[in-house]
């Protein structure tokens, strides 16, 4: 009786017990709910994006050059489209294979490495998903911790709420460490491979799902046994998995195992450190380089500049005329080559340019009507305003055509028409192109100018050509690309459409001023005073090409000549661009015409004009211009019965014509219907045989290259 009445007392405190207890841990339930949530939410807010290394990308947005995060870690930005689909299903396989389906972690491998972690009283296995992975990555939290694990779960159940998959794997190709101070599947697929990892073969990608696990002892540059076999573990796996068929896999397992850690692109990087300096905060700087071609140009300078003796250098420069785009910037070989001081970036460095005013110059004087290419000027000594230059070789031409001063590249010429332009206008149609001369000390421009006496770049020069490449106009000559904006508005005229297609007749080679292309590539070379630069400028339909050679510091390089040094190196240059374009053929307006044709005025220019007038150049005495001779020359004709009535003679058996030739230097060369008759003779008169009866062109010439002109009708 006692123990029945006393039982439904204790059946009333346990089940006052039961409810207390129910409450307390639904209370300490709820209560951990909420601090869970409020961790979760703290953890969001927390959440930043990784750093990256600023990249510098071609026209195409392929990568020129990468540069390291302010702390040193070569980290490059990434996403799912940059990578061989095949590595994201190898690296799911291998990591976690419920990652799809996961809120961050997955319950069953959590248990069971919690289970391992409590019976051995240590972290046996990691049990993280790749999303737990990227928190302990993103929040730098070491392993072997059931603290550092449960803040792993806190971040990543924040990142899945507020990222999407694509984004959580996005944060683990750039954060998954590659050992040293690799970061991210970009910096590690280049450096060790050499490509980006949307090029990776199975074996290469196999490699980089291992190494994460271990990056210092899977290093391929380091221990590449313990790498080969890191990388075969997978690629049995993936094969196993279905990831994979066995032929892939076979070839990857027979596939040898990089061992070394290459350096990242460094293309173009003397324009690439100047924008990256001049910008420091922009993430992604893009260029109108061509990855292609600049590859090709670095690839060149390096092995050319082999051949040169130290510290001779060079430089190269590849613009589009029509757009100023540049193509290809070559600041030096070698941007580590201390000797020759490969970080100056010598496509910048002002020098003196040597001869390569004088195309400019002459097209001036065609533009303003001064000269034309056919005219004669004259090739002797002189002064000029106290100013007397000498020509490099010390040798006069005497009289010659313009179009033949200019392709001979004669000094005295050149600065006869500078002073006839003005120097002062040279100077303003540089700066009007674009260049920026630097005149030194000198407040206005002299004639010194025209052959060097000024400071140039390699830069400042191809703006100069790309505007006589384009018909006389210059387009801004850039090498960063800007979205949206078109540069193919905004050039200025620096000379008459006319006046460029001249020059550039005359740069190809032509013999005479004639109607079509002149050719396929107009150039011309420059070597500065005590051989110190040589230069060479040439462009086709297309292209505008700049050679700089010389040392860095300035000093003389015996033998440094534009025609012999730099010369083949644009012939080179031209040849690793594809096929040469023509140039263009003339605008409407060219005067297509020889010596005698051209208009008084610009027959001859300058001191050679002075030379006719003054009596001093040669004169053809007889025959005079436009007579009728009688020779008693017999027309050949036929009979009644149609057989030849009397053949004419042959020359040298003709009736004799005399020559005679007044003032011009001996000895003297004369010329009937442009064939020589003879050699050179001292006396002033002459004779040839004259076969048959017509119109003769006769010409003489002298010691010094004048020349005179007659022509007659003979019968």
């Amino acid at each position: 009786m006692t123990s029945a009445k006393k039982r439904p007392k204790r059946l009333k405190w346990n089940g006052l017990a039961a409810l207390v207890t129910t409450l307390v841990v639904l209370g300490l339930s709820t209560w951990g709910w909420l601090a869970f949530e409020r961790a979760v939410e703290t953890r969001i807010a927390a959440i930043e994006e990784p750093d990256t290394g600023v990249e510098v990308v071609d026209r195409d947005g392929e990568l020129l050059r990468a540069f390291a995060t302010d702390d040193g870690t070569w980290r490059l930005a990434a996403d799912v489209s940059d990578v061989d689909p095949r590595f994201l299903r190898m690296l799911v396989a291998w990591e976690d294979k419920r990652f799809a389906e996961h809120a961050g972690v997955d319950p069953l491998a959590f248990v069971r490495a919690a289970w391992q972690s409590l019976t051995h009283g240590r972290i046996v296995s990691g049990g993280s998903t790749l999303t737990m992975q990227v928190a302990r990555m993103l929040s730098g939290l070491p392993t072997g911790s059931i603290e550092a694990k449960f803040e792993q779960i806190l971040v990543a159940t924040a990142l899945e709420r507020v990222r999407t998959k694509d984004e959580i794997l996005t944060l683990y190709l750039r954060l998954a460490p590659y050992g040293g101070n690799l970061e991210g599947v970009r910096a590690a697929s280049l450096a060790y491979f050499g490509r980006e990892p949307k090029q990776m073969t199975a074996a290469e990608a196999a490699l980089l799902v291992a190494m994460p696990q271990s990056p210092e002892r899977f290093r391929p540059d380091r221990f590449p046994e313990r790498a080969k076999k890191a990388r075969d573990r997978v690629l049995a796996r993936m094969e196993e998995l279905g990831v994979i068929d066995e032929d892939t896999a076979a070839r990857g397992l027979r596939e040898a195992t990089s061992e070394g850690r290459g350096a990242l692109p460094m293309l173009a990087a003397h324009a690439a450190g100047r924008l990256h300096a001049a910008s420091p905060e922009r993430d992604r700087i893009r260029l109108t380089v061509n990855r292609s071609i600049q590859e090709r140009l670095e690839t060149y300078a390096r092995t050319k500049a082999k051949t040169l003796r130290k510290p001779v250098s060079l430089a190269i420069l590849v613009a589009d005329a029509e757009t100023g785009e540049i193509l290809g910037d070559v600041g030096s070989p070698d941007m580590f080559d201390r000797e020759r001081q490969g970080f100056v970036d010598l496509t910048r460095a002002k020098r003196s340019p040597g001869s390569t005013l004088k195309p400019l110059i002459y097209g001036l004087a065609f533009e303003r009507g001064i000269a034309h290419p056919e005219s004669l000027v004259d090739d002797s000594p002189a002064g000029f305003a106290g100013y007397n230059p000498q020509n490099f070789d010390k040798t006069f031409e005497g009289v010659i055509t313009a179009r033949k001063a200019l392709q001979m590249s004669r000094n005295l010429p050149a600065v006869e028409l500078l002073s006839a332009v003005g120097p002062a206008r040279l100077v303003y149609r540089m700066r009007r192109s674009g260049a920026e001369p630097e005149l030194g000390d000198r407040s206005l421009p002299g004639l010194a100018i025209g052959l060097g006496g000024i400071g140039l770049s390699l830069e400042d020069l191809v703006q100069i050509y790309c505007g006589l490449a384009n018909g006389g106009v210059a387009m801004p000559l850039h090498i960063e690309a800007k979205d949206g904006i078109s540069f193919r508005t905004g050039g200025r005229r620096i000379l008459s459409a006319q006046a460029a297609w001249y020059v550039a007749s005359v740069l190809a080679g032509a013999p005479t001023t004639a109607k079509g292309s002149p050719g396929e590539i107009a150039h011309k070379t420059g070597t500065s005073y005590g051989y110190r630069d040589a230069w060479t400028i040439g462009y086709d339909g297309k292209h505008v090409v700049g050679i700089w050679m010389g040392r860095p510091d300035g000093a003389p390089v015996s033998g440094l000549v534009g025609e012999t040094l730099a010369l083949p190196v644009l012939r080179d240059v031209f040849a690793r661009l594809g096929p040469v374009e023509r140039l263009a053929g003339p605008p409407p307006g060219i005067l297509a015409s020889s010596g005698g044709g051209l208009p008084p005025p610009l027959r001859r220019v300058g001191r050679a004009a002075a030379l006719l007038t003054s009596g001093l150049e040669p004169e053809i005495v007889y025959p005079p211009i436009d007579a009728r001779i009688e020779l008693g020359l017999v027309r050949a004709a036929t009979g009644g019965d149609g057989a030849p009535a009397e053949k004419a003679p042959t020359r040298g058996g003709g009736a004799q014509l005399f020559l005679k030739v007044r003032n011009g230097k001996p000895p003297f060369t004369w010329f009937v219907d442009g064939a020589p008759i003879g050699q050179g003779t001292l006396e002033r008169q002459s004779a040839v045989a004259i076969a048959e009866p017509g119109f003769l062109d006769i010409s003489v010439v002298d010691a010094v290259g004048a020349a005179a002109r007659t022509s007659v009708r003979v019968e």
